[in-house]
């Protein structure tokens, strides 16, 4: 499967994407809130269409799974063997403050595992993707496992809008001989800061979509980093296409 798609046709439509929300990002907008009180505006919607359109139009066709698509009943999806998971406007909170800190994520999920992820930031024009097998890349240039022993700091990375006080705990908790440095960033531009070795540990001890993470978490595998859950208990990984669509806490190192 994956041989039939071009990861670059991928970053080609996230790319498309973000000139959409870019054209929006700098006019006045409105904002409307969905059922669980989370933010939506003209530049979720109209990035959502591209991306769907440019994913059917490629050489495989896939179900789509996408925040702001069609809802898919559980009955339906599990049994998808491969899909496309799709967050067209990642951090739309840090778009409607204009931050510049929001990305658009499409992953590729086969069964449940993301085996192939674009994550592209429209404001700083910097694009991550990763194939299972192929690596990690961002831009062009290929993200190599670094070793952060020889820093004098410790960077922890943070939400900017959904610091939660167990998240503290955690960071007050992390036992380092270097300075810690709190480093906060929206969207899955804090699981891509740790894939490319900016910083050391990103914990999320509190709730995210499955679409928040996908992309950003093909990258992190590929970067030879990890992304797994918070609890020791859990030997079941960190899965996709769950029946709840909720994700546990995770820790990004």
């Amino acid at each position: 499967m994956l041989t039939k798609i071009n990861v670059q046709d991928v970053v080609s439509i996230a790319k498309e994407a973000g000139d959409a929300i870019m054209q929006i990002y700098g006019q006045d907008f409105e904002v409307e809130y969905k059922q669980d009180n989370s933010p939506i505006t003209l530049a979720d919607k109209k990035a959502n269409d591209i991306i769907e359109v440019g994913l059917r139009k490629l050489p495989v066709s896939l179900p789509i799974l996408s925040e702001e698509g069609r809802e898919v009943s559980y009955e339906e999806r599990r049994h998808w063997e491969y899909f496309w998971l799709v967050d067209p406007l990642d951090g739309t909170k840090e778009f409607i403050k204009k931050n510049g800190e929001f990305t658009v994520n499409i992953a590729l999920i086969y069964k449940d595992t993301p085996v192939l992820g674009v994550v592209y930031a429209p404001v700083l024009d910097v694009c991550y993707w990763a194939e299972e097998e192929m690596g990690a890349f961002k831009d062009g240039k290929k993200l190599l496992l670094k070793s952060k022993s020889k820093s004098k700091k410790y960077k922890i990375v943070a939400s900017r809008s959904h610091m939660s006080n167990e998240t503290q705990m955690y960071i007050d908790s992390i036992n380092t001989s270097r300075d810690k440095v709190l480093v906060s960033i929206g969207s899955s531009l804090k699981i891509c800061l740790v894939a490319e070795g900016e910083a050391d540990i990103y914990p999320r001890l509190g709730p995210t979509m499955e679409w928040d993470t996908a992309a950003a978490h093909s990258i992190v595998n590929e970067s030879g980093h990890k992304l797994i859950s918070s609890h020791p208990s859990s030997n079941l990984g960190f899965l996709y296409n769950k029946k709840s669509l909720v994700n546990k806490s995770f820790i990004v190192l």
